[in-house]
């Protein structure tokens, strides 16, 4: 019986971690959704660059912790090549300089590998259709930690921004939605919305991963 090829329209993903086991393990998850499908794997930072860069997967989940080069390194590499590729970084590390060394080198999302099956398929899909994400659990700690902060700290972290607009900014980079932005700020998605589009502009950026890159620039997402 021939066997059924993929559909053409399920994301290409391509699997980049030195343990055996829980590449099988993510295999067999990806593999099980109706949408997507893995097309390689690499067992180190060097093939998982190499090999991601000649199949060009729309998303590599990348350990960030490998033998022969580090999954910052070869995210950095990977982008460089092929920019159009998203990278989500999935690791046991909470300590926030991995999570900078990750975005900054062009990672769209951060997830941990003790999140729960459906939390790592919402990271996948959310990289691939161009928007950030972060583990809810590591963000909600950083997030509380930043409502904490007197006001005048949290003006002065966003520069030339309002007190709301560097709200509104920390909560975009951390990955939350407007939706969930306007319930957490008791403000409507409208507003919301409003904020977002000011920021950008008096900032320069235009998407949420420049968000991102400036948060952590700023300073913005640190968890002290």
């Amino acid at each position: 019986m021939r066997k059924e090829e993929p559909s053409v329209d399920k994301l290409r993903i391509f699997l980049a971690d030195d343990h055996m086991v829980i590449r099988e393990g993510l295999k067999a998850l990806v593999n099980a959704q109706p949408d997507m499908h893995v097309v390689g794997e690499a067992d180190n930072g060097s093939a998982a660059w190499q090999r991601a860069s000649e199949l060009k997967p729309d998303v590599v989940v990348m350990d960030v912790s490998m033998p022969e080069m580090s999954g910052a390194e070869a995210t950095e590499r990977l982008k460089q090549d092929c920019p159009q590729i998203k990278v989500l970084a999935l690791t046991f590390y909470e300590d926030k300089s991995y999570l900078r060394q990750m975005i900054e080198a062009g990672a769209a999302g951060y997830v941990l590998k003790r999140a729960v099956m459906e939390e790592l398929v919402h990271a996948v899909r959310t990289v691939a259709a161009g928007g950030s994400y972060l583990d809810p659990t590591l963000a909600d700690k950083v997030i509380t930690s930043y409502f904490n902060q007197e006001p005048s700290d949290a003006k002065a972290a966003g520069g030339e921004l309002s007190e709301r607009e560097a709200q509104v900014l920390r909560l975009i980079a951390w990955g939350y939605s407007n939706k969930e932005i306007g319930w957490k700020l008791s403000i409507s998605v409208k507003t919301v919305d409003t904020y977002k589009l000011r920021l950008m502009e008096k900032l320069s950026l235009r998407s949420r991963t420049d968000i991102v890159r400036y948060a952590l620039r700023q300073g913005l997402m640190q968890d002290e």
